[in-house]
């Protein structure tokens, strides 16, 4: 399996992204790589190829998904910028129809509301907090769960709580209704992302996970 896929990578330099790569090069996965800047990756590897674009430009995601099996994105909102989820997913997508790509796995905070939801009342005000101070930013990634649902890809949309960012591995709990935890150390969420590319459970479905 690990050696068969090749994997695209968007988000791999921020706060979660390092520990994706690196937890993709330990399980032995080649993939490509979309940086703003290249010239400031630190890593080399024949298994990394470097792609220079931005995920808002769909050239730029074409590239990258090229030749590849599958989609992981850990993208962040860059500082002083306008939303950018929506319009990465939406070039994402297309460029995944363009290559016959079936499988993309990305992740997304607690605010994202589904029909099935079933949030206590910490989530609820959580949510309700970061609506208040980022509300053109959690429109955005409400609109990017739409595009997805009304898409036609294998999707898995992972909900987060707080990541940690270190190395520890813990168990984790995952739901389809609530947030389980306070926190994610950002290896285990590595982990569990890259383990969607052969797991079927998530599917065009919205998991939250957290450590237990």
């Amino acid at each position: 399996m690990k050696q068969k896929i090749k994997v695209a990578v968007i988000g791999g330099t921020g706060k979660s992204g390092k520990y994706l790569v690196n937890q993709l090069l330990s399980q032995g996965f080649n993939f490509k790589i979309l940086l703003r800047n290249p010239e400031k990756f630190q890593i080399e590897s024949h298994s990394i190829d470097l792609i220079k674009g931005d995920a808002r430009d769909i050239k730029s995601i074409r590239l990258l998904v090229e030749g590849c099996d599958a989609v992981i994105s850990t993208l962040g909102q860059p500082k002083g910028e306008s939303p950018i989820f929506s319009q990465a997913t939406t070039n994402v997508i297309s460029a995944m129809h363009e290559y016959r790509i079936k499988r993309y796995v990305l992740v997304t905070g607690l605010i994202i509301d589904l029909p099935f939801d079933k949030k206590s009342a910490d989530t609820k005000m959580k949510s309700e907090m970061m609506k208040t101070y980022f509300p053109q930013i959690i429109a955005d990634k409400q609109i990017e769960y739409n595009i997805l649902a009304q898409s036609n890809i294998d999707w898995t949309l992972v909900r987060l709580p707080f990541i940690e960012q270190t190395d520890t591995k813990n168990e984790i709990k995952v739901s389809l209704e609530d947030c389980p935890g306070e926190k994610i150390s950002a290896t285990d969420l590595a982990i569990f992302l890259i383990k969607q590319l052969s797991d079927k459970s998530y599917i065009r479905k919205s998991p939250f996970i957290a450590n237990m």
